[in-house]
């Protein structure tokens, strides 16, 4: 095996993912699980990050053979907006792996609306969701990362995270993901000398099922493939791909980064 490709792998490395349940956060865990990582599935719906986990450990079984696979992914109940249960979770992995080496800061929502229809409560839930939560966790895991002089953070962003454009009006989401590119660069320069590396991805329309119903539209479905250089959809596997990229020693030097998985969406 090349020396490049052993840099790829994570064996041994704790990896916890926030949103694991499904779509993306679920293609993360999977890949970080074929990396070597042990995995820590967290989500709020308890039930899905529990199918993942359970997924996770059937995989590696049965490529490895035996039980093995129990020991490489556990599922967790968190709230990302819940401080006490986020430190809480974080503890109880800690106690259980003695160390978080990787976070993958992934649970979000969004909020499609017109900005003069978008109500207060609806934006301080995007923001709880996607900015405080995120910073909740880079926080509470980079307390253990800090302490241990090693750790990367990897947070999901988005291309609308790094435009004002779109198909629809969507405020909240733009203004919180594009806090999530800056909270990278700022957690990366204040962590860079303690040995932790923070970077994000922002990828562009995702197909999972929480972008189902708005991809079944033909119009919003031709108005992304024509802003889309390679004109397709992303798939989960490939935005995955590029997180394990960056929580990986193949990427030792980059920290504070943005990378977009948006089929050129940002360079037209």
């Amino acid at each position: 095996m090349s020396d490049v490709l052993k840099r790829m792998r994570l064996d041994g490395r704790v990896a916890v993912v926030t949103g694991a349940g499904s779509g993306l956060g679920r293609a993360t865990a999977h890949a970080l699980a074929s990396a070597g990582a042990i995995v820590a599935v967290t989500d709020i719906d308890s039930l899905a990050a529990t199918n993942v986990a359970d997924e996770i450990a059937r995989e590696i079984a049965s490529e490895i053979s035996g039980d093995a696979g129990d020991n490489r992914a556990s599922s967790f109940t968190m709230d990302i907006t819940n401080e006490d249960q986020v430190e809480s979770v974080m503890a109880g992995i800690v106690e259980q792996h003695a160390k978080i080496d990787i976070l993958i800061n992934n649970a979000g929502v969004g909020a499609r609306t017109a900005t003069v229809d978008l109500t207060t409560e609806i934006w301080n839930r995007v923001v709880d969701i996607n900015l405080n939560g995120q910073f909740i966790c880079a926080r509470t895991a980079g307390r253990y990362m800090v302490g241990m002089g090693s750790g990367a953070i990897v947070s999901v962003a988005s291309i609308m995270g790094l435009t004002g454009g779109g198909k629809h009006p969507n405020a909240a989401y733009h203004a919180t993901k594009g806090a999530i590119v800056n909270l990278t660069r700022s957690l990366a320069v204040e962590w860079a000398p303690r040995g932790v590396r923070v970077n994000a991805v922002a990828p562009t329309y995702v197909m999972t099922n929480l972008t189902k119903r708005l991809l079944e539209d033909d119009e919003t479905k031709a108005y992304i493939l024509a802003n889309t250089p390679m004109h397709r959809l992303a798939d989960p596997d490939e935005v995955a791909a590029a997180i394990v990229f960056l929580a990986s020693d193949a990427a030792s030097m980059v920290t504070g980064h943005t990378l977009p998985v948006d089929g050129g969406w940002m360079a037209r």
